[in-house]
């Protein structure tokens, strides 16, 4: 089956999404000319007790990860992180890791500010969800904003660059426990790579060490699974993706007190990375320049 469609990308581009099959496809963001970027940059936007990742690319080109609880704290950390006034007013690709409020809470606000050209989630839309997951489905679909369901082995590729989805296989995707739901994405550019875990747990992190390996889990930057949590980051995955940075997103004084302190030892004894937390830091941007990765924090 295939789909496509049209969308503005800053009014330069064309996105085309073209599934092939069942889960397994590649969506590709296509454009035609592509301007001198700034450097591949991605940003832990701080949005409180939730995430959000904003991944700019050559041309502009924006994709955001899920969007915090509020809109309000992710509409100030866009204008930050764009560096201009009050809404670009585009975002080209939006991806809903999983149905939990503090992963797409802000995206309804997002929605009456900023046009964006498609949406990627895990499939759930089902009575097991929250009546604002709901809305929010019920919202994109009446804007006519296209939502496309992406499992494992699904790609999007823009010149250069690729986002792998690396989870939720089928089976996942069905999961009762929402946290195993959550699409896991792998980003390559050529200078440097970063794994987005979402909230997965143990038995995921397990599964993806089994279908993937340290060739295809590695990743320069890890932004660390669910904002901490001791039942994540195990020693086993931490060694396989092997992460020069690791981003923590989490709240000042969080009613969970996260990060754990089991975590963040894990991350200390099986990598070498330097931690970085919004709850201390504020917004992380990471890219490349002169031969190593920068970290521009936002406090």
């Amino acid at each position: 089956m295939h789909e496509r469609f049209r969308a503005d990308l800053f009014a330069l581009a064309l996105i085309a999404i073209i599934g092939a099959g069942d889960a397994a496809g590649w969506y590709r963001i296509l454009q035609p000319i592509l301007l001198h970027p700034p450097t591949p940059r991605i940003a832990f936007l701080d949005v409180g007790q939730g995430d959000a990742e904003l991944l700019t690319l050559p041309g502009n080109v924006t994709v955001l990860t899920d969007a915090g609880p509020s809109g309000g704290a992710l509409l100030s950390a866009l204008d930050a992180a764009f560096m201009q006034g009050p809404g670009r007013a585009s975002i080209d690709l939006a991806v809903i890791s999983h149905p939990e409020a503090d992963h797409f809470g802000g995206f309804a606000q997002l929605l009456d500010h900023y046009r964006v050209g498609a949406f990627l989630y895990n499939g759930r839309d089902a009575s097991d969800a929250s009546p604002s997951w709901n809305a929010l489905l019920a919202m994109i679909r009446k804007k006519d904003i296209p939502l496309i369901t992406v499992r494992r082995g699904d790609r999007i590729v823009y010149g250069l660059y690729a986002i792998d989805i690396l989870s939720p296989d089928d089976a996942f995707a069905r999961s009762g426990a929402l946290n195993e739901t959550g699409i896991v994405e792998r980003i390559e550019t050529p200078s440097w790579t970063a794994l987005l875990a979402a909230d997965i747990d143990g038995d995921v992190e397990r599964a993806l060490i089994g279908t993937y390996g340290l060739k295809g889990l590695s990743a320069d930057i890890l932004k660390v699974a669910h904002h901490g949590s001791a039942t994540a980051s195990g020693d086993r995955f931490l060694r396989t993706v092997a992460p020069r940075v690791a981003v923590i997103e989490v709240a000042q004084a969080n009613p969970y007190h996260l990060p754990s302190s089991e975590t963040l030892g894990r991350i200390v004894t099986s990598t070498r990375a330097k931690i970085f937390r919004t709850d201390e830091d504020g917004s992380v941007t990471v890219w490349y320049s002169n031969g190593a990765l920068d970290v521009h924090e936002g406090r």
